[in-house]
């Protein structure tokens, strides 16, 4: 028999060698993780990112819940040495168009097991509660939960960047729940529908929502016809973008608060688009919903291209024009809004339904909001995955996406 200090360093050795080179996917090496709401997070008028401690006796509004069991996975992820160091290589590539050598590390993390119906219908509900206050039915009629010396930003003419923070009891891991756009068009407006559209607008149009000659553009980069100027472009971009940097900097209060911490992040819509920005900022993992495509973003965002996105999972169907990206044109539902939801080629991998194939559903933008997964989608077995012996549509790199093919990018002095 070995001594017991040997028996025990083998054992440690053993669980080493297992978590960290094998990484065992069956079900036996998985586990389950329990989340409970902690923080609601917000933007002051004055652009500083807010915390709000919620009472864990705090339920939610969707299903009543207030803690949420999710199946892990690991997963391969690639980071920065630093942020400092990221966000240099975007300084230069932005003013010199130098594509800097940033070294990537790549690293195994525990991240949500998407493959699994249940995992993401959890995570669901975690992201649709982003858009409202526990136990009450709107976001900003807010009630006694916020910690009264932190300013609000709140009130109902304000428009800012909101979203949950949930942890596990153990803060082994947190995650980040980011809020969508709120635009009565596709179910509810809000008092964030204006700083929503002007980040929309910017992020997922081909132009400045140059749609065509009777709107109003968000930059003055148009250059007639189907010209556009690039440089003009991404400097916009970079400066009237609101959401990515408050992102970056709430992603980095989250490392302060939660040193030792596994951080993941999710969003629905906008949210999910800004999840997978950030996801690819700081090589976490991330599950968005029915976001429009924010490959073009990255890169004009000139974000440093990791040598994989992976650990970004989109998760949408095909009845939803925004997420396809066909919700375009002048008499398109999104045009009509005051929408130029124009680009639709994703970062990472994608989970797609078929919904009009399978459900008969017809495209329609009023499928786009997230209780429309969580009920009709995820809240059952998906039949066509069961049939083949899975749990949900495989994940796959959306490959070959043209977008905004009909526009000419480049110098063009106004």
């Amino acid at each position: 028999m070995l001594p017991t200090a040997l028996t025990a360093l083998l054992v440690l050795l053993l669980e080493f060698f297992l978590d960290h080179d094998q990484r065992p996917q069956n079900s036996q090496f998985q586990k389950s993780l329990r989340f409970e709401l902690r923080h609601e997070h917000g933007v002051s008028p004055d652009a500083r990112v807010v915390f709000s401690d919620v009472p864990s006796t705090t339920s939610l509004v969707y299903g009543n819940e207030s803690s949420y069991s999710i199946e892990t996975q690991y997963m391969t992820s690639y980071r920065p040495s630093s942020f400092s160091a990221f966000n240099d290589a975007r300084i230069r590539s932005m003013r010199h168009a130098q594509s800097a050598n940033l070294p990537w590390y790549e690293t195994e993390i525990l991240g949500p097991n998407v493959k699994k119906r249940e995992t993401l219908l959890e995570l669901a509900k975690m992201t649709n509660n982003a858009y409202v206050v526990p136990d009450d039915s709107q976001w900003y009629e807010l009630g006694e939960n916020w910690i009264t010396h932190y300013p609000f930003g709140w009130e109902p003419d304000a428009d800012g960047f909101r979203g949950y923070v949930f942890a596990t009891p153990d803060n082994s891991t947190v995650i980040l729940s980011i809020k969508g756009t709120s635009a009565a068009v596709w179910g509810g407006a809000g008092p964030t529908a204006k700083k929503d559209k002007l980040n929309d607008n910017l992020l997922f149009s081909c132009c400045c929502a140059r749609i065509d000659w009777s709107w109003t553009t968000v930059c003055g980069c148009h250059r007639g016809g189907w010209k556009c100027d690039q440089d003009c472009l991404e400097q916009a971009l970079v400066e009237d973008s609101l959401f990515y940097p408050i992102g970056t900097n709430l992603y980095n209060n989250l490392t302060y608060m939660y040193p030792t911490s596994d951080i993941w992040i999710i969003g629905h819509s906008l949210g999910g688009a800004v999840a997978s920005l950030l996801g690819v900022t700081f090589g976490t993992p991330v599950v968005a919903f029915e976001s429009p495509g924010e490959r073009l973003a990255a890169s004009r965002l000139h974000l440093p291209s990791p040598p994989s996105t992976h650990h970004v999972t989109h998760v949408y169907h095909t009845a939803d024009p925004i997420a396809m990206g066909t919700c375009n044109g002048i008499l398109s539902s999104c045009a009509l809004g005051g929408f130029a939801m124009e680009t639709r080629c994703h970062q990472g991998k994608s989970i797609v339904y078929d919904t009009v194939s399978n459900l008969s559903w017809s495209v329609d933008i009023r499928k786009h909001g997230i209780v429309n997964v969580i009920e009709e989608i995820l809240g059952k077995p998906w039949q066509p995955s069961e049939d083949v012996g899975r749990s949900v549509p495989p994940a796959a790199a959306e490959e070959d996406c043209v977008e905004c093919y009909s526009w000419e990018f480049g110098n063009f002095p106004s």
